[in-house]
């Protein structure tokens, strides 16, 4: 939406956000400032500019006062700046004529100290706000055509659930993976701990509608060999069972999944065969392996996590080893039902002897001192048991309970009221949960030929052993081996503990900064089921909307080639992070602006000065500086 602007009128809003910035800059005297600015023909303060009345101060002004630019001060453009350009071209005027200054975290948040300093500074940064605003210049917004059709990298829940919403929908599915059938890391679960079901019941129907499903291209055995485009125009070689198959999509979903960390020689794990991960034990159960005839079994949380190998806590991990520890209960239970109602027997004919006894031992009139007495002294033999079985003294077994589980742990994690519940549950089932601190974890080793655990109960204040029969260690999720190649293959970044990284952890959970490829599952970290679920929900809504308009709206700050100066060295294209850089048939370098992000690097790195950037050109930063330095006298 171009326009003619013939003296520029600039309107500056300064915001006090609160105590965020109000608290360390004088807000009312920075507005009085600004007015004082060449072009500046309104200036005014508000406490939230970005709230319903400081909005609308923006659009009234620029009817009012006919302004031709604005500049909002305040905070970071990064979540903000979308909504004061809408405001902006709600009021008729082009959005690109609208700048932010950013005093919040450029100013009031380094500078709370020296309140005097930080004022004068946001003074500075609104005269260099104003010297660019000057040049600003309309932009227009190009549409781009969208293929109705998405790319799934994954067959787990989260991928499969992606691809049937997206099919659902209308729209042609591409669903690959790499492995022979579909299912992920579910297949090697045993139940789920949100119903106690076989896990095949979550993802067997899932299959049977993929399958069934006329829009879904379904791939297996299948990996994504390159791909090149932009949103809208994404071009993918895929091998399919080592041949080559070219597909064209207008989006892209990755839900790659996770793997289990297997940290080799950590507490002996690979040394001993009755030292194994949460998923080996799932597999036990799955498979009906799990020995008979245990009678201790050990679990381990935080098993390379939490930083012993890893930095981050998986999440799971501690409602899952609930879970399996109920299930090493359960099983013991079951095997020992005979023994449990012989047990069951004699304590009924003991009780039934108890009572017997104490009706006897009862006067005919007994006075009610006397029952209190009895009462104390029933009460003080049941405290005197429990203050044995602290003191390490064996306590007689539970019905049923013939199998002594412990697990230690840094803490127990379970989120949520069904994972608290279950927690509960398990301690009702006579679970141990023995705690420790990382400076002195379990110690695992052989001891006259028997598995060894030796650690120091926080709570008694001792050091301890037990010879389990079984240790089972909780290891947490990480990112599978690929995705390093992966992510260079879509330009999508990986984060600090080297899972996927969303756009914005808020605003933008399940997007990239690269348009059009979105990310569900745990290839974006551990989650459980009901977590991976909502993502591909989520996933498949935000892929959903550029393919329902059928175009997207690329940004207009974006890359300019003069051709008349560039030399065809190419070095643009290779340091370009989103290949938006191509070469003509006369060798010269054009932007494609659906994927431009005006980052700027071509533009920096070219040895011609050909590249230059709309919205901030050379011209507009030069100015941006000259006005930083005025007052120095450069």
């Amino acid at each position: 939406m171009a326009m003619e602007i013939k003296e520029p009128r600039i309107g500056v809003f300064v915001c006090h956000c609160g105590v965020n910035i109000g608290g360390f800059v004088d807000v009312p005297d920075v507005a009085e400032y600004a007015k004082t600015l060449p072009n500046v023909v309104h200036a005014e303060n508000n406490l939230y500019t970005c709230a319903d009345d400081g909005l609308t101060a923006i659009k009234n002004a620029i009817k009012e006062k006919n302004l031709t630019r604005v500049i909002v001060a305040s905070c970071t453009p990064r979540t903000h700046a979308p909504l004061f350009m809408r405001i902006c071209e709600e009021a008729g005027l082009n959005k690109y004529l609208f700048t932010f200054v950013n005093i919040r975290e450029h100013c009031s948040w380094v500078h709370m100290k020296e309140q005097e300093k930080a004022t004068a500074k946001s003074k500075d940064l609104i005269k260099m706000g104003v010297a660019r605003a000057v040049l600003l210049e309309p932009q227009e917004e190009v549409k781009i055509d969208v293929r109705p059709s998405s790319l799934v990298i994954g067959g787990g829940i989260a991928g499969m659930t992606a691809a049937l919403n997206l099919a659902n929908q209308g729209f042609e599915t591409h669903l690959i993976e790499k492995e022979p059938e579909l299912g992920g890391f579910l297949r090697k679960l045993s139940t789920l701990y949100q119903t106690q079901e076989s896990s095949a019941k979550a993802y067997e129907g899932l299959i049977k509608k993929v399958e069934a499903n006329d829009k879904i291209q379904l791939y297996k055995n299948t990996t994504l060999k390159s791909l090149t485009g932009y949103i809208g125009k994404y071009d993918a070689v895929l091998n399919v069972n080592g041949e080559d198959k070219e597909i064209g999509v207008g989006t892209i979903i990755v839900a790659t999944g996770a793997d289990e960390y297997r940290p080799k020689g950590l507490y002996g794990l690979g040394e001993h065969d009755n030292i194994i991960t949460l998923t080996d034990f799932e597999k036990m159960v799955k498979e009906d392996k799990v020995p008979a005839d245990l009678k201790s079994v050990a679990f381990i949380t935080c098993s390379g996590a939490r930083g012993q190998d890893k930095e981050y806590c998986s999440r799971i991990c501690c409602t899952v080893t609930v879970k399996n520890a109920m299930k090493v209960m359960e099983m013991a239970s079951k095997g020992g039902d005979a023994e449990a109602k012989v047990e069951e027997a004699s304590v009924d004919e003991k009780a039934v002897s108890d009572k017997e006894e104490e009706k006897a031992e009862e006067p005919e009139e007994e006075e009610g001192e006397s029952r209190r007495r009895s009462r104390r002294d029933r009460r003080g033999r049941r405290g005197g048991r429990r203050r044995g079985a602290e003191r390490g003294e064996e306590r007689p077994k539970e019905r049923g309970a013939a199998v002594d589980v412990t697990v230690f742990n840094r803490g127990i994690t379970t989120y949520g009221i069904e994972q608290e519940l279950l927690y509960n549950k398990s301690r009702e089932q006579r679970v141990k949960f023995v705690r420790f601190v990382p400076e002195n974890p379990p110690k695992v080793s052989m001891e006259d030929g028997k598995l060894t655990v030796s650690y120091y109960h926080e709570t008694l204040k001792a050091d301890r052993k037990m010879n389990p029969d079984l240790i089972i260690l909780a290891t947490p999720l990480t990112q599978r081996p690929d995705a390093q190649e992966l992510s260079k293959m879509l330009k999508v970044p990986l984060g600090r503990d080297e899972f996927f990284l969303e756009a914005h952890v808020k605003l933008r959970p399940v997007d990239f900064a690269t348009d059009g490829i979105f990310l569900c599952g745990t290839a974006h970290g551990p989650a459980n089921i009901t977590e991976a679920v909502a993502q591909a929900y989520g996933a498949a809504s935000r892929a959903s909307i550029p393919m329902s308009l059928g175009y997207v709206q690329a940004e207009a700050i974006v890359s300019y080639v003069d051709r008349e100066r560039c030399s065809g060295c190419k070095s643009c294209e290779v340091v370009c992070p989103y290949g938006a850089i191509q070469f003509d048939e006369e060798g010269l370098a054009e932007v494609i602006v659906a994927a431009c992000k005006g980052c700027g690097t071509c533009g920096s790195i070219c040895p011609e000065k050909a590249i230059t950037m709309t919205h901030y050109t050379d011209e507009q930063l030069t100015a941006e500086a000259l006005a930083a330095l005025e007052e120095v006298g450069t």
